[in-house]
């Protein structure tokens, strides 16, 4: 007969034999529950196929059981990826998910994430890069007393407030397989030179060239935006001129797609006579042609971790979201668009 109905926390508790608040650790992702107890209720749950109702539980508890995303980031792609990531947290603990894009050079952009939160009701908060950069916004949560977690390429926070990419690592990589291939005449299309990330990874790709004694040439690393549009500009800068390069590093996957894109315009068959690779392993990088060699970045994996943390965070004052691994490594992806110099 429960199955009949819609089922409630009673029932739950009933069936398991256990008391409602047991029921309600369980849900809420408490680490006071020990496994065997978890596993018992959770099962329950599954075969009642119990949903919390999340006002009830605000009101009992004075939670909002909201988290919000803050980012600005010009990659649909990116963030796809992030809110599916969050959203498998909280579609098993409870939690709904709020976004709010900003503008990162905006001069109120702290007021005005702050006015999100609040108006919101927000009980924790996942901020994207760049907007995760700006040290400004997050003393302004910490002072906020909101729980908060920063999707990064730099150790910028403590553990618990902190997901990082190892992007500097992921960029010598690339920049080792590129010199393998043979390549001396390489070029880097950055992102935004104010975002971190752009250092990171161009600091990292000029480490991994020095091994082999190769340097950047300072009129081959132009910078972009990460967006396709200027992909496609600075590809043309840089295939238009009257020395070219071999290969092409792109800071993301977006302006890799429009190095392909001038590089077929022009007639430059790749990768025969160019090399071109990108960042993230978004999904257009195994549907563009040639199909695209990048570094992979585990975006999904990163906002599971940012999101477990948050949870963590808000139910246990931050004990246990420390222990939450705060770093993922990003991996080269061989495809299509890179193969061995062609001697001259």
């Amino acid at each position: 007969m429960i199955k009949m109905k819609q089922a409630t926390i009673n029932d739950v508790a009933r069936i398991a034999g256990v008391s409602k608040r047991t029921v309600s650790r369980v849900i809420n992702g408490s680490l006071s529950v020990g496994e065997h107890t978890r596993t018992k209720v959770q099962n329950v749950i599954n075969e009642l196929k119990y949903s919390p109702n999340t006002q009830a539980r605000g009101l009992a508890s004075s939670r909002s059981y909201l988290l919000g995303l803050i980012y600005d980031n010009p990659d649909a792609l990116y963030l796809d990826s992030v809110q599916r990531g969050v959203l498998e947290v909280c579609s098993n603990l409870g939690y709904e998910l709020v976004v709010h894009p900003c503008r990162y050079q905006s001069p109120t952009l702290v007021q005005d994430c702050l006015r999100f939160i609040s108006r919101s009701k927000l009980d924790g908060i996942i901020v994207l890069p760049p907007v995760s950069e700006l040290e400004e916004l997050a003393q302004a949560l910490k002072d906020s007393g909101r729980a908060y977690v920063r999707l990064s390429s730099v150790a910028l926070d403590e553990p618990c407030h902190i997901v990082v990419s190892d992007d500097r690592a992921a960029s010598a990589e690339m920049a080792r397989y590129f010199a393998q291939l043979g390549h001396e005449k390489i070029a880097f299309i950055t992102g935004p030179q104010a975002y971190k990330s752009t250092i990171e990874r161009m600091e990292g790709f000029q480490l991994g060239l020095s091994a082999y004694g190769i340097q950047l040439r300072a009129d081959w690393i132009v910078e972009g935006d990460n967006s396709y549009e200027k992909g496609i500009e600075c590809a043309r800068q840089l295939l238009l001129a009257s020395e070219r390069p071999t290969a092409i590093y792109a800071n993301n996957d977006q302006m890799a797609a429009g190095v392909l894109k001038v590089a077929h315009e022009l007639g430059i068959a790749v990768p025969a006579q160019l090399s071109v690779a990108g960042f993230d392993d978004n999904m257009l990088a195994s549907r563009v042609i040639p199909s695209l060699t990048t570094i992979r970045r585990p975006v999904r994996q990163m906002a599971l971790l940012a999101a477990t943390k948050m949870i963590m965070s808000i139910e246990n004052n931050d004990k246990g979201a420390e222990q939450v691994a705060a770093k993922v490594a990003p991996t080269l992806v061989v495809r299509e668009s890179t193969a061995k110099v062609r001697q001259s």
